[in-house]
Order: structure tokens, then sequence, then C-alpha cells
């Protein structure tokens, strides 16, 4: 009986959200279950303020609302779905890249991709706002794709597929369903957080590994070779001493 309990031990720890991940879901939870639990009113006065939507970001300027808005869910599935996935998936970056990192991707993806999705709005004319940590999201499977593009997943527990067959996957999910939808506001909003998570993790395109990159190039290039040069120890009559053998060679 101990060998055959022994073989269906699961290893929980993988189960345990991490701290950024903890944060991204109380913030979302306790402000949008606030929202749900109030009335028509009090929810106006909370979407004027937190919602990010064409009219609050570039006729009110409410721009603090580009980064309050992922926090508002104002559907409760998508609230539940949001929970479980930053539960279940969202942690495997966070410990591959450390918390800092983490909160920086988070922000850098949900704000651009609130962005993008107002700016939306104003081509198409209609006032939708941007709400929820769908951007977020979304760019995190992306991340995940470029990351573990070779690792092996268990898609439910069933289909086995790859990181980057998964990050496919969703694409082609989620340009049917702003098709379908006809969202294009929120369609526009995916694409700018996954745009930007891809620009973020990809090593080619990645701005601080470029930069660090033309460092390195430019300290290289830099750097000449020049012969000549006497090498050893002055003697006492003020003359070097050189020692046999090749010329020395002097790295400015």
């Amino acid at each position: 009986m101990s060998r055959q309990r022994g073989r269906f031990r699961f290893d929980t720890s993988q189960l345990r959200i991490t701290p950024g991940a903890l944060v991204l879901a109380g913030l979302e939870i306790g402000l949008s279950l606030v929202w749900l639990m109030s009335n028509a009113a009090t929810r106006a006065s909370i979407g004027e303020y937190v919602a990010a939507s064409p009219s609050t970001v570039w006729e009110q300027w409410r721009v603090w609302t580009l980064a309050t808005s992922p926090f508002l869910e104002v559907d409760f599935i998508g609230l539940v779905l949001h929970a479980v996935v930053l539960w279940m998936f969202v942690p495997t970056l966070e410990r591959f890249w450390g918390t800092r990192r983490f909160f920086t991707f988070a922000a850098v993806t949900s704000i651009v991709g609130t962005l993008i999705g107002t700016l939306a709005g104003l081509a198409t004319g209609r006032d939708i706002p941007i709400l929820g940590l769908n951007p977020f999201i979304y760019a995190s499977i992306i991340a995940f794709g470029i990351t573990y593009a070779k690792q092996p997943v268990q898609f439910w527990g069933v289909l086995p597929l790859t990181g980057r067959q998964l990050m496919f996957g969703f694409m082609a999910f989620i340009a049917l369903f702003v098709l379908l939808g006809q969202k294009w506001e929120q369609g526009a909003a995916f694409a700018g957080a996954m745009i930007a998570a891809a620009v973020m993790t990809s090593k080619k395109w990645n701005p601080g590994l470029a930069y660090r990159r033309w460092k390195a190039q430019r300290a290289r290039a830099q750097l000449t070779i020049l012969q000549g040069g006497q090498g050893g120890s002055s003697s006492p009559g003020g003359k070097s001493t050189k020692p046999k053998g090749d010329g020395d060679k002097w790295l400015n």
C-alpha cells in the first residue's frame, strides 16, 4: 500500500501562487468585488475615475486610469478565470524571471495594451472602456511560448503541446474571438500587449539586451592592439631591460 501511495504522490509546490501573482490577483479581485457589490451610482463613480476609455483618457485626461483600469473586471466569470490563470499559469514566469522583472512585465504590457485599446476606440468612434487583466494574461501566454518554446505542456492535462504550439493556439483563439464579436478595441489592446510581451521577452528584439550588445560591440571596436613599447624593468642607467622573446603587445 505504501508503494502504491508513493506512485500517486503529487508535487503541490508548483500550485503555490507566487508573491507577484498574488498581488495582482488581490488587487483585481478586491476592486472588482467592490464594483460588483455596489449600486448603479457607485459603479458609475468608480468607473469614472478608474476605468480607461477614449473619453476618460483623451478628453478628460485622466491618464492614471491606464494603470488602474486593468484591476477592474466587471464580469464575475471573467474575474474567476483571471484568478485561476494567475494561480496556476502565470507563476511559472515569475519563478523564472524573479518578482521584480515580473512586475515590470505586468506593468508594461497592461499599460501598453490599455493605451492601444483606447486609441483604437478613438479611431472607431466607440467609447468602450478597456477593463481587466486580459491584455496582461494574453501577453503572459506569448512570453511563455517564447521562453518555453520547446517545453512539453499538458493543456488541461489532456492535449500534449509545446509552449510555442500553445502560444499559437491561443493567438488563433483570440483572433477568432475578436473577429466574430467585432471587438476591435479589445483586440487592439490584446495585440498591443502581446507585441510588447514579444519585444520584452525575445532576445532579438529586447531593447535592454540590444543596448548591452551595442555597448559590448562598441567596447570591442575601441580595443586596438598597439605594437611596440618597452617591457621589463629599468636599469640603473635609465635603460629598460627588455625580456627575450616576441615584442610586447599593449592593449589600449
